[in-house]
């Protein structure tokens, strides 16, 4: 199975969950990740400031961060990097891995009404008469 490698921009967690206020980005992209990990798929994160020795080894890495941090977070499918600059979605990082995205099945409809019936009678100048 792929493994999938974050090289995230240096700050305090991955979840996006500590401090004054929560980024809702890396909350969504925590819990995408939990996901694919559910999925079976390995995926390793780095921060840059907890895990510098990663960035410096990875030689796309760091020859990526030549142009600076603002490429970060990249994300890593073997050697290549495929997401720069970007946390990717859900669906893109089932794609990486190779990884079919199901979706629920849609919420059932209600009835159709009987022509010319709205909620509580026949329907009058194109609009139903509601109760």
């Amino acid at each position: 199975m792929t493994t999938i490698r974050v090289f995230d921009p240096a700050m305090c967690c991955s979840t996006g969950v500590c401090g004054p206020s929560v980024d809702p980005e890396l909350a969504r992209f925590a819990a995408d990740v939990a996901w694919l990990e559910g999925q079976g798929v390995t995926v390793e994160r780095y921060n840059l400031s907890q895990q510098p020795g990663a960035f410096a080894e990875t030689a796309v890495v760091r020859e990526a961060l030549e142009r600076g941090t603002e490429i970060l977070p990249l994300v890593l499918v073997g050697d290549r990097i495929a997401v720069e600059g970007a946390y990717p979605s859900r669906e893109t990082l089932a794609a990486l891995a190779g990884v079919l995205v199901t979706r629920a099945a849609e919420a059932p409809r209600p009835p159709e009404r009987a022509e010319g019936g709205g909620c509580c009678g026949p329907k009058s100048a194109g609009k139903s008469r509601c109760c």
